[in-house]
């Protein structure tokens, strides 16, 4: 049986490896990048770079202090040198599906901010076109989670409002939003539904992230495969 953890932290090694001194770095959130902020550590510790980090999410932002890495702001840094962000799917054409952890629009925003994005991953996370294994999450203004849907529901059915495990309600998002989980069967044009979704009032953002990356790094248990846009 593959080792999903030992994956994880081959391509964490590897995305880390491209990060240099003086470098503003946006750092994503998931259980692939806890690894990526471990080995980050160990390679400060290691050379002596000096680094800046921008985290996606409180639970970056809180691993970021436990390994000493100096935390900036967007505001302070609006253009990063480089992010390494995870993934819940990626297709052929390098585009995500995204937010399995809540964290898409500070993501979203951070990834747009980078001069290069790398994306690192298991092999499971590769697909051939998006949707083919997880539904697609879609941040929501509480207050217009009925009309919005609604909205949706014109597009598909399969929608659910994502629940808290060991809390009462919906998972609340750093934002304070809620999070829908749209079931596309086959995401035939990507950046056609990701704008669709984006008009509908009360959506914050969905979980596709289109044309944006620049390196795919999978991880396996000795090796990575690195894929480079052209």
């Amino acid at each position: 049986m593959v080792n999903k953890e030992k994956c994880k932290l081959t391509a964490a090694r590897a995305a880390v490896e491209y990060i240099k001194d003086n470098q503003i770095v946006g750092i994503g959130s998931g259980s692939t990048i806890a690894h990526a902020i471990h080995c980050l550590g160990e390679k400060i510790q290691s050379t002596g770079i000096k680094i800046m980090a921008v985290p996606t999410s409180y639970q970056s932002a809180m691993l970021l202090t436990e390994y000493n890495i100096p935390i900036t702001t967007l505001n302070e840094h609006p253009v990063l040198d480089i992010a390494i962000d995870g993934t819940d799917e990626v297709d052929p054409n390098f585009n995500l599906i995204k937010g399995g952890g809540a964290a898409l629009t500070q993501e979203k925003i951070i990834d747009s901010a980078a001069k290069k994005l790398i994306i690192i991953a298991d092999e499971s996370k590769k697909v051939k076109f998006l949707g083919e294994k997880t539904a697609l999450p879609i941040e929501v203004i509480p207050m217009a989670l009925k009309t919005v849907t609604n909205k949706i529901k014109e597009l598909t059915t399969e929608i659910k409002l994502r629940m808290a495990v060991k809390k009462l309600g919906p998972v609340v998002t750093d934002n304070g939003n809620f999070i829908i989980d749209a079931r596309f069967s086959k995401i035939k044009d990507p950046e056609s539904l990701e704008k669709e979704l984006n008009v509908i009032p009360g959506v914050v953002e969905n979980g596709l992230f289109v044309n944006m990356t620049d390196i795919v790094i999978i991880g396996q248990e000795d090796k990575v495969e690195i894929l480079e846009k052209k």
